[in-house]
């Protein structure tokens, strides 16, 4: 689906979608506690439908192992893998787009160590085995999504576990969601200093009835557009949330004054898109954007698709390894059709950088923003943004 865009500055009252991190989580230990719970606030994104669908096949009284469907949500697989083995002794995962290309290295090398069988063929991961207590090392610099998968498989063993991070632990706001949701739903996992976490076994959820927060990473695009001139005003956001991404709040204000400036983006990667598109309008302005390695294996290589689409609709992005370096230009040329990179957030992006175009903008792909906002082009349209 194509998407054009008239310029125009946005205006009025939104209210930012619920959070898909704070969902998937709340949707699994809900699983676990084997019914009794009330999720409220739910968004029906594709990656949430993910999640439901597996769940519901991981728990089904049959035998064999299940095939789950985990569509484009990385959160969905990596969450549900270390549970397959727990549950069910195994699963076959399927996905589409980039999902079963990007990578589980840290798994199959204590899948390998454990003494669990896998397999990754013609894009069917295959895990067969039973998951033992015990010691669990693994990098915390590639995703915290491993993390979170072990932290909700281990309590259900038998035996104590520890988890021990080689590396320092990146995005660690999604940990700490991850902790705030066992601990609602009755789990303890106990971290000891910043790289390890002690997981007592013989654990059992318990139901708990929660409401999901408004999601502060899809928010951020709105303080994005109000950066850029645009007059909206959020509402329905947890100011105390433990979301990694509430420092959108202060790294988007960081951006609405003069002066070189260099953010860290290795704790809240998704953030990238929208503080990349503010950025682009500092006029003689430059900001690095650092720490942004992981990007590379998003839906799309994402620091690659940022400074295509940024740099098409004329703004001046240099692309690095791990990072960007965005020297702001005062207004964007627009006339062009840009492509989402079948990404959401870039699709998204490519919205708000329009609201400060010379010309409209096209937006090929326009549909991957049911990923995780599924009413976006609504909300976008309710503020004033015309498409022709």
């Amino acid at each position: 689906m194509d998407i054009t865009i008239a310029p125009r500055l946005l205006k009025g009252r939104i209210t930012p979608p619920p959070s898909k991190s704070q969902a998937h989580r709340a949707l699994i230990a809900a699983a676990l506690a084997g019914g009794g719970s009330r999720i409220e606030n739910l968004a029906d994104s594709q990656d949430i439908q993910a999640t439901s669908r597996c769940l519901a096949a991981l728990c089904a009284p049959s035998s064999g192992l299940p095939l789950l469907d985990c569509g484009e949500s990385g959160s969905t697989l990596r969450f549900l893998i270390p549970l397959s083995l727990v549950l069910r002794g195994g699963g076959r995962f399927i996905g589409r787009g980039r999902l079963m290309e990007r990578p589980q290295e840290p798994y199959f090398r204590l899948f390998e160590e454990k003494h669990v069988c896998y397999s990754l063929e013609a894009g069917v991961l295959t895990v067969r085995g039973a998951l033992p207590s015990g010691r669990y090392a693994l990098p915390g610099n590639v995703s915290s999504q491993f993390i979170t998968g072990l932290l909700y498989a281990l309590p259900l063993l038998e035996g104590d576990s520890d988890i021990l991070l080689t590396t320092p632990l990146e995005s660690g706001g999604y940990v700490d969601m991850t902790l705030d949701v066992l601990e609602r739903f009755g789990v303890r996992a106990v971290p000891n200093g910043s790289c390890a976490f002690h997981v007592p076994g013989g654990q059992t959820y318990r139901p708990h009835d929660m409401a999901i927060e408004s999601d502060y990473s899809q928010a951020a695009f709105w303080y994005a557009a109000r950066g850029l001139g645009s007059q909206v005003e959020l509402q329905g956001l947890n100011p105390f949330s433990v979301q990694g991404d509430r420092c959108i709040v202060e790294d988007s204000a960081s951006l609405c004054g003069p002066g070189a400036v260099e953010l860290d983006v290795s704790q809240c990667p998704d953030l990238v898109p929208p503080l990349a598109v503010q950025a682009a309008l500092r006029p003689g302005q430059t900001t690095r954007i650092v720490g942004a390695a992981r990007l590379r294996m998003k839906e799309s290589d994402r620091l690659s698709a940022v400074t295509q689409v940024l740099n098409a609709l004329g703004s001046r992005v240099e692309e690095h390894p791990d990072s960007l370096t965005i020297l702001g230009v005062d207004t964007l040329a627009g006339g062009v059709a840009v492509d989402s990179h079948n990404d959401h957030r870039i699709a998204m992006m490519a919205a708000v950088a329009t609201t400060r175009a010379a010309a409209p903008v096209t937006i090929r792909g326009a549909e991957s923003v049911r990923k995780s906002y599924p009413n976006f082009w609504e909300d976008y349209q309710r503020l004033g943004g015309m498409f022709l």
